[in-house]
């Protein structure tokens, strides 16, 4: 399966399990900050940030299966997402302009072989482009 052998290939060091411990202690308090400010109760999501932050620092080895566990849920998330936003990409960008380019006769590619034509090269308009032109591209 190519998920696990992109599970294999995530780098899974001390260095990762530091970083994942303290981004995700980090995020956890900064939710239950906000949490707190908006009048809920957010205790058990403050220690865990407190757990997920001192495990950063200090135990990052024991964040391993938690690590591994989230990068396999985050490839599995970006597999289906990337297939889903493809799907929806072709069929309400791409069809609708081929659909409406066939409806009004656009042929976007000339695929008809001529005999009497010597090249198929399509001459460009020349234009004098300017020095600013290079500099301010958009």
């Amino acid at each position: 399966m190519p998920i696990i052998k992109e599970l294999k290939s995530i780098k899974s060091g001390r260095k990762e399990f530091k970083k994942f411990g303290i981004i995700l202690g980090v995020f956890l308090g900064l939710l239950g900050l906000f949490l707190l400010w908006r009048g809920k109760s957010a205790i058990y999501i403050l220690i865990l940030s407190g757990v997920f932050f001192l495990f950063g620092l200090f135990l990052p080895f024991l964040l391993k299966p938690i690590y591994k566990i989230w990068m396999a849920i985050a490839f599995m998330l970006g597999w289906v997402v990337t297939r889903l936003i493809l799907t929806i990409s072709y069929y309400f960008l791409i069809t609708p302009i081929g659909l409406l380019g066939r409806l009004f006769g656009k042929k976007f590619l000339d695929l008809q072989f001529k005999k009497d034509v010597k090249s198929y090269w399509i001459p460009r308009e020349e234009k004098k482009i300017k020095k600013d032109s290079y500099e301010r591209q958009f």
